[in-house]
């Protein structure tokens, strides 16, 4: 019988079949933190860095005998929720995390791609707000979702700030606005109640010059799960995820013919580990 243990993260998302988002991009991005990843698949994917070429949602019900055999089993320190486009999936899996009692849930609401088209129709959407966002300790928008989700447009530093404190009182989450789709620095604000009251953090890094870069809202909040699943604050956890995702792009891996993956394990290349 062995004695070594280590926490779980579960990630909850579709599969891309070419390994540079969803499911893949989690898995590897929860290895590489040293935790043990778990997963529950909610669509599968035929896709690479060109592009989806089809898609199959999973069986509602096959979604949630996933998070319940993981609980049951393996039970998770974070839980990790990334792109589910049906409001059958999105009810079961709310279900299921009230069931178990879930901690530590980081929501990426995949709802906008980077061309601005929308991903998830109204009803899916309603479903996600109204049912996973008030479960979440974070969710993670870029500026796209955010203005969706805030109404307004987010035009500079003020108003991505103001989208990031709108969010959390209306949701009660705390809430991390992207701002990768910006064009010299990669600035993301985090906003978040405090027994100060509502607090904002800005992290800001410089914009790494890669045009590879499938997968790294799925990286970035699959690390921010590792970080509170290994008890750091959620200040700490985006910190040190986004110097992780920093590392990823700076190690300039080019695969595929159009916007390629990662480089997930990075540190481990570069002698960190």
């Amino acid at each position: 019988m062995g004695t070594s243990t280590l926490p779980a993260v579960l990630t909850i998302a579709g599969s891309d079949s070419s390994g540079g988002a969803g499911i893949q991009a989690d898995v590897k991005t929860i290895a590489a933190h040293g935790l043990f990843a778990e997963c529950a698949i909610t669509a599968i994917t035929a896709q690479n860095t060109r592009g989806v070429r089809s898609i199959q949602n999973i069986d509602p019900a096959v979604v949630a005998d996933q998070i319940d055999m993981v609980f049951e089993d393996i039970r998770p320190a974070a839980v990790k929720i990334g792109m589910v486009s049906s409001s059958a999936i999105i009810e079961k899996i709310a279900e299921r995390l009230k069931r178990w009692e879930a901690q530590n849930i980081v929501v990426d609401p995949v709802m906008v791609a980077t061309s601005g088209a929308r991903l998830i129709d109204a009803g899916a959407q309603e479903a996600l707000t109204l049912q996973l966002f008030p479960l979440a300790t974070l969710i993670t928008p870029n500026i796209p979702e955010a203005e969706l989700l805030a109404g307004a447009p987010i035009k500079d530093e003020k108003s991505q700030e103001q989208a990031a404190r709108l969010l959390v009182q209306r949701y009660g989450c705390a809430t991390l606005v992207k701002g990768g789709h910006r064009v010299n620095e990669a600035s993301d604000v985090l906003a978040c109640e405090t027994n100060d009251g509502l607090q904002t953090t800005w992290f800001t890094h410089p914009r790494v010059d890669n045009p590879n870069t499938h997968g790294t809202g799925c990286t970035l909040s699959s690390a921010i799960s590792c970080g509170l699943a290994q008890n750091l604050s959620l200040v700490d956890a985006v910190e040190a995820a986004k110097r992780y995702l920093t590392g990823a792009l700076e190690a300039q891996l080019d695969l595929g013919q159009g916007s390629g993956p990662l480089d997930h394990m990075w540190r481990y290349r570069q002698g960190y580990c």
